[in-house]
């Protein structure tokens, strides 16, 4: 048996409630944040900011687009507006706004993405969006993350709201999982490795670190030495570390909670094909809509389990 590693565990609380302590924290230290919502203060737990702070919380309603909007105007202001929704309503909804009047005229926007991918969960396919990032992902000036756990986005959560560039930030409103201990360093911009491997590369985000932490395991259980990393940020493409890991282990699989098109697999793919090709598996949703599921349950129908991963590596091996 090879160097295994700890298995994800439970926190006793969600990360919004993390989420809104942090945003809370902060807004002590700095006037200058602004808190937008549409209609969903309590579901992203940004009502306690507005009980604080009524005078920088502005609710815009039903109306997504008007809140990107006002958001750019107040950044063109010298404030830092943080715009919340539900990750289809962030994005889509709302992208000729983001576009024009946020990536194009160059401000720096906080947009928080909520119940990204599979985790939507009840609310189905209307609100069940896996390409958000991946329409994000072609603005220029963009920054895209997705903290995996309350202890990345605890870690890297200043980086995100004083970045200088507009920041899209998808968050995993209702989960408890814990993937880190609290020692890690995490960096926008910089692939962050689990751990270290020499057979094959597992790459993951979000809510799939979880899945590639078990199939790392049972790929180590039968002597495979595997790298694994974690790409919490989609944009800027860690292209160097991704080119080292194509380089030193041959094969890479890579597992996210998002449309296989144009997100984090696709990213890799351009990276690989262009600098050092390599057979790379992706580990995603493969041109569907979403539906009324539980999390386990759409893992399962999406195929995107710690045993979809370990079998795509295990054929990639082959």
């Amino acid at each position: 048996m090879t160097n295994k590693l700890p298995m994800p565990t439970q926190s006793d609380r969600e990360l919004r409630e993390i989420y809104g302590e942090l945003l809370l924290n902060l807004a002590e230290e700095d006037s200058r944040i602004v808190v937008l919502n549409a209609d969903l203060a309590r579901s992203d737990s940004t009502l306690k900011f507005k009980e604080k702070f009524p005078d920088r919380f502005i609710d815009v309603g039903v109306a997504e687009a008007n809140m990107m909007g006002i958001s750019a105007g107040l950044a063109n202001m010298g404030l830092i507006p943080i715009a919340h929704s539900f990750t289809p309503f962030a994005t889509r909804r709302a992208f000729d706004q983001i576009t024009i009047s946020i990536a194009y005229a160059g401000l720096p926007v906080k947009i928080m993405g909520t119940d990204p991918g599979v985790t939507a969960e009840l609310n189905g396919g209307t609100h069940m969006s896996f390409e958000d990032a991946g329409i994000m992902r072609n603005l220029p000036n963009m920054v895209i993350v997705e903290p995996a756990d309350a202890i990345q986005f605890s870690t890297m959560f200043k980086q995100i709201i004083y970045h200088e560039k507009p920041v899209y930030t998808r968050m995993y409103r209702r989960r408890k999982d814990i993937f880190f201990n609290g020692d890690e360093k995490f960096e926008i911009g910089k692939i962050y490795t689990m751990k270290d491997g020499k057979d094959i590369t597992i790459i993951a985000s979000g809510l799939m670190v979880g899945q590639a932490m078990i199939a790392t395991n049972m790929l180590e259980d039968e002597g495979i030495s595997v790298r694994l990393l974690n790409m919490h940020t989609l944009k800027p493409v860690d292209e160097e570390t991704i080119i080292k890991a194509a380089k030193e282990t041959g094969r890479i699989v890579v597992a996210e909670n998002h449309s296989i098109l144009n997100g984090w697999g696709s990213a890799v793919c351009e990276v690989v094909s262009e600098n050092y090709p390599v057979p790379v598996a992706r580990i995603g949703v493969r041109d569907h809509f979403g539906e009324v599921g539980l999390t386990d349950f759409l893992l399962e129908k999406y195929k995107m389990t710690a045993r979809d991963i370990y079998e795509s590596a295990k054929r990639l091996l082959k």
